[in-house]
């Protein structure tokens, strides 16, 4: 299958099982973004990639930031607009897919990636090389995801176990950023029907070099 075609079909997948009256992940921010989103800045210009029904740019803008979020999905995206205007906050979100998105360099202070692994390893590596270039030098990456022993546990995640994360992919991805917290861990995490149960899950969380 073509990229193209990949894509199309990852946009068609994803309409499909956001197409309900609940939120698939839940309303309530990932466990991990909980968590770390004391190491943002007040009121950091944030990026929230393929972020789905919203749960994770809304929460940020409750804290004040300055949110963009995107996703392929546009079914996903009207009720991440639900959710903020539920919860009072503004969030700019576009519908766009992530092999289309455009990477403006150094645009960010913050770029938030939880569960975006739906992208088989060569547009994951454009994708790590665009995130890279869209944050600004001392800018903070907040990556969280599964390893590849997910695919075991079926709790969550795609099937194929090269989409998944490891600890030294994700540093060859970033090398020479300062590390604040990284993570390859098992846990039960309860995160709508989508995410829930016993699963397989890597924290990365690091500065970009300033220079």
């Amino acid at each position: 299958m073509t990229g193209g075609a990949l894509g199309g079909a990852i946009h068609k997948m994803w309409n499909a099982r956001y197409d309900r009256e609940d939120y698939l992940f839940g309303t309530e921010p990932a466990g991990f973004l909980e968590a770390h989103a004391h190491v943002l800045a007040p009121r950091s210009r944030v990026l929230c990639v393929a972020d789905g029904e919203g749960r994770n740019s809304v929460y940020l803008a409750g804290r004040g930031h300055h949110v963009t979020a995107f996703d392929a999905s546009h079914v996903g995206i009207a009720k991440a607009r639900k959710l903020a205007a539920q919860r009072g906050v503004t969030v700019d979100f576009r519908e766009a897919r992530v092999e289309e998105w455009e990477w403006t360099p150094g645009a960010w202070d913050a770029v938030v990636a939880v569960f975006i692994q739906f992208s088989p390893p060569d547009v994951r590596r454009k994708v790590f090389e665009g995130i890279a270039s869209t944050l600004r030098p001392g800018g903070q990456l907040l990556m969280h995801g599964y390893a590849p022993r997910q695919v075991e546990y079926g709790t969550g995640g795609p099937p194929q176990a090269g989409n998944m994360y490891t600890l030294p992919l994700l540093e060859e991805a970033f090398p020479g950023w300062h590390v604040l917290d990284k993570a390859d861990y098992d846990a039960e995490i309860e995160e709508g029907e989508g995410h829930a149960g016993l699963s397989a899950l890597v924290d990365f969380v690091a500065l970009k070099p300033a220079r």
